[in-house]
């Protein structure tokens, strides 16, 4: 039997919102993470957005809570295979950081960055008219810190991966930089409709 390359030994159930390759995890969120958990308290927590824009600003936990409200409710896709269906992130959108800083003309990509050091490169566009979130809830509950909490980005129409964990800040940039997981094989963008799991797919 050829095996090609991908994730194997999940049965593969029809379902029209599983993108290729995907299995329904159902109850289960499975955690993976490419460093140790942090123990960080919200108030120690705080989140900048800096690069290409013309003002840049770091907020902290209760100036962060004190913006508009915004949550996701939907699926989310794991480039290890899974899939979560009917989730909900409460937070605050984006485009309500991004306004309040004003991104340069030049800006088109951006580096997302975590309190551990990790790393996640997304085109702006993917960024902004609703799309991604600073998420610190998960179904009406704190965000654990196994999945993220005190906060995360959230980017629920890419790869989870891009959804950056502990996040601390987004640097704009006017070129695509490499994160972590960019630089050790993985697709700069991550679409999971189109298989974007690895460089070249």
């Amino acid at each position: 039997m050829n095996v090609t390359r991908g994730f194997t030994g999940r049965p593969r159930v029809v379902n029209p919102g599983l993108p290729p390759g995907q299995y329904d995890a159902g109850d289960d969120w499975p955690v993976l993470s490419a460093e140790v958990t942090p123990r960080l308290a919200p108030a120690d927590w705080s989140f900048r957005v800096d690069g290409l824009v013309e003002r840049p600003r770091t907020w902290q936990w209760d100036e962060a809570r004190a913006l508009p409200g915004s949550s996701y409710a939907g699926d989310i896709h794991c480039v290890t295979g899974w899939s979560k269906f009917g989730v909900r992130f409460g937070g605050v959108s984006l485009d309500t950081f991004f306004e309040a800083v004003r991104p340069r003309a030049t800006a088109t990509h951006a580096v997302a960055y975590s309190h551990t050091g990790y790393t996640a490169n997304l085109p702006l566009a993917d960024l902004t008219g609703g799309r991604a979130w600073i998420a610190w809830e998960f179904d009406g509950e704190p965000l654990a810190p196994e999945h993220g909490g005190p906060a995360r980005l959230v980017v629920p129409h890419l790869y989870f991966w891009k959804s950056t964990k502990w996040i601390a800040g987004i640097t704009l940039l006017d070129h695509d930089e490499p994160g972590f997981w960019e630089q050790n094989g993985y697709h700069e963008r991550g679409n999971p409709w189109e298989e974007q799991r690895y460089s070249g797919d």
